[in-house]
């Protein structure tokens, strides 16, 4: 797969991992997309990691599996992180 089909698979495993994420997303819907191309990549070193595949075809499920996981995690790392500026002391 090429990197205009990276960025796309991510772009919809972003928009996919925004829609199951519970709460309040800090984020636009274009920091998530963003975000999801990231968990793309993520999601296809844990693939390869862990079964030995990584994200082959554009229509594989397991590709889209690999990559809305590794989206989900980014997703939830982004929600610690920029949770934890926004708590008020008192």
């Amino acid at each position: 797969m090429g990197i205009l089909g990276w960025i796309v698979l991510g772009l919809i495993a972003g928009a996919i991992a925004k829609a199951v994420m519970p709460g309040r997303d800090p984020g636009g819907i274009i920091v998530t997309m963003l975000l999801g191309v990231v968990g793309a990549i993520l999601g296809g070193f844990i693939g390869s990691a862990l079964f030995g595949t990584g994200i082959g075809s554009f229509f594989d499920l397991s590709t889209w599996l690999l990559a809305i996981l590794g989206s989900l995690i980014v997703l939830a790392i982004y929600h610690v992180v920029t949770s934890r500026g926004r708590r008020v002391h008192g």
